[in-house]
C-alpha cells in the first residue's frame, strides 16, 4: 500500500504550514488568546479567502477541492505544530462533517459559507452527566407545529463565543440514555432564549457553557441521521484530534531534544547523559506510532460503522496514551521552567494534555474497542 500523500495533499499541507510559519508563532498566538476576544478573527479570513483551506475536505459540487478524512488529518497536524485556536475542529470537521453526511437543501446553503469563513460552528453535545456517552442527553428538542422547542443545558462548548451557529444533540424522544430518539440540529446561535458563560480553556481555547431555554428552532434545523450520525461525526472529529496530536507530540519533541542540547549540567549538555538519550528515543518512537495509528485510524473511517468505531478506538486508545508519555517526559526535562507561561513547551504540554481525554480517555476507547471486538453473549 503506497502511504506517500498525493500532489494536492502535499501542497495543502505545504501551503498552510507556511502560512502559520508567518503569521502564528508563539509570541503572536499568547497575544491572541490574551485579547478580550481571544482570537485574531484576520486568521480565519485569511485561512478561508487567501489559502482556501476551509475547503479542502468538501466536494467539487459544494466548492471545495474534493478531500476528506485524510485531508482533515493534514490540516490538524499542522494546526497542532502550533497549537492553533482557530475552530476548524469544529467548523470544518464537524460542523461541516456533519452537514456532508446528512445532505439536503441545509447542506447546500451552509457548506459554502462554511468554505467562504462566514459561518463558525460550535460543537454542543456534552453534558455535565454524559462523560462520553453520546446517547446519555437531557436536553430536549419537543416537536412544535413545523418545528422543535429546544431545552436544556451544554457543558464545555469549544468555539461557542465566536460561533455564528450550534450545532447540537438533543432528544426528540425516549428516556435519558436511549439511543433512539437522539438527534443533531444546526440552529443559528443568536436565537431568542439562548444564554452563555463563557471562559478560557486550560489549552488556550475558548468555550462556553450553552444553555436553552424555551428555544424555537425551525423544523429544517434538523439533521436526519439520529444516534448513527452523531457517533459518526464524533469519530471524524476524533480522529482530527488524534491528527492534531500528530503536530503536537511532534513539536513537544523537537522542543525538549533542542533543550537537551542547550542545557548545561556538570560541565556538559544534558543531552550527552544516556538515560536522557534514551528517553529521547522514547519519545520519538511514541511519536512516529502515534502517526501510524493516525493514519490507520483515518483511512479506516468509511469501513461499516463497527469496524470503524472499533479502528478509531484502537487509534484513539493509543494516542492518548503515547500523548501523555510524551508530554510528561517534555516537561520532566524541562523542569520547573517547562511549566511557565514563558516557555513554549508547557502550552503544547497542556493541549496534549487535553487531547487525552477529548472525546474519549484511553480507558474508555479501550473498553468500546473490547465490546465492539469481543462482544458479551
Amino acid at each position: 500500500m503506497d502511504f506517500n500523500y498525493t500532489e494536492t495533499q502535499d501542497m495543502l499541507r505545504d501551503t498552510l504550514a507556511r502560512f502559520l510559519a508567518d503569521t502564528y508563532d508563539f509570541e503572536t498566538r499568547k497575544k491572541m488568546i490574551a485579547s478580550g476576544e481571544g482570537r485574531d478573527p484576520g486568521i480565519w479570513r485569511a485561512l478561508a479567502t487567501e489559502l482556501g483551506i476551509l475547503s479542502a475536505p468538501f466536494s467539487e459540487e459544494q466548492g471545495g477541492l474534493g478531500g476528506g478524512a485524510l485531508e482533515n488529518m493534514i490540516m490538524m497536524e499542522e494546526l497542532g505544530k502550533v497549537i492553533a485556536i482557530e475552530p476548524y475542529l469544529q467548523t470544518v470537521v464537524i460542523g461541516g462533517g456533519a452537514l456532508k453526511a446528512a445532505g439536503g437543501a441545509l447542506a447546500d446553503a451552509v457548506i459554502p459559507e462554511i468554505i467562504s469563513g462566514n459561518v463558525i460552528i460550535g460543537f454542543a453535545y456534552a453534558e455535565p452527566q454524559g462523560r462520553y456517552d453520546l446517547a446519555n442527553l437531557t436536553t430536549t428538542a419537543k416537536k412544535d407545529g413545523a418545528g422543535f422547542v429546544l431545552n436544556g443545558h451544554k457543558a464545555v462548548v469549544y468555539a461557542a463565543p465566536w460561533a455564528t451557529h450550534l450545532l447540537v444533540s438533543a432528544r426528540t424522544g425516549g428516556a435519558q440514555r436511549d439511543r433512539a430518539g437522539v438527534e443533531l440540529f444546526l440552529i443559528d446561535a443568536k436565537l431568542p432564549g439562548i444564554t452563555r458563560r463563557d471562559y478560557p480553556t486550560v489549552d488556550g481555547f475558548r468555550a462556553s457553557e450553552v444553555y436553552f431555554e424555551n428555544v424555537a428552532i425551525p423544523g429544517d434545523a434538523h439533521l436526519p441521521g439520529g444516534i448513527d450520525l452523531l457517533e459518526r461525526v464524533v469519530d471524524e472529529a476524533t480522529m482530527a484530534v488524534c491528527g492534531e496530536a500528530c503536530g503536537v507530540t511532534r513539536k513537544l519533541h523537537e522542543g525538549t531534544l533542542d533543550y537537551s542540547k542547550q542545557r548545561q549540567q556538570f560541565g556538559q549538555p544534558i543531552g550527552r547523559f544516556q538515560v536522557l538519550q534514551h528517553r529521547m528515543a522514547d519519545i520519538f518512537l511514541e511519536v512516529e506510532q502515534i502517526m501510524s495509528m493516525t493514519l490507520m485510524g483515518t483511512l479506516k473511517l468509511d469501513l461499516p460503522a463497527e469496524e470503524r468505531k472499533a479502528a478509531v478506538s484502537l487509534a484513539k486508545a493509543k494516542v492518548a496514551r503515547s500523548a501523555k508519555f510524551v508530554g510528561q517526559n517534555a516537561i520532566q526535562t524541562h523542569g520547573g521552567i517547562g511549566i511557565t507561561q514563558e516557555l513554549a513547551i508547557g502550552h503544547y504540554f497542556k493541549r496534549a494534555t487535553m487531547i487525552e481525554g477529548q472525546f474519549g480517555s484511553a480507558d474508555y476507547h479501550l473498553d468500546r474497542f473490547e465490546q465492539l471486538t469481543y462482544p458479551k453473549a
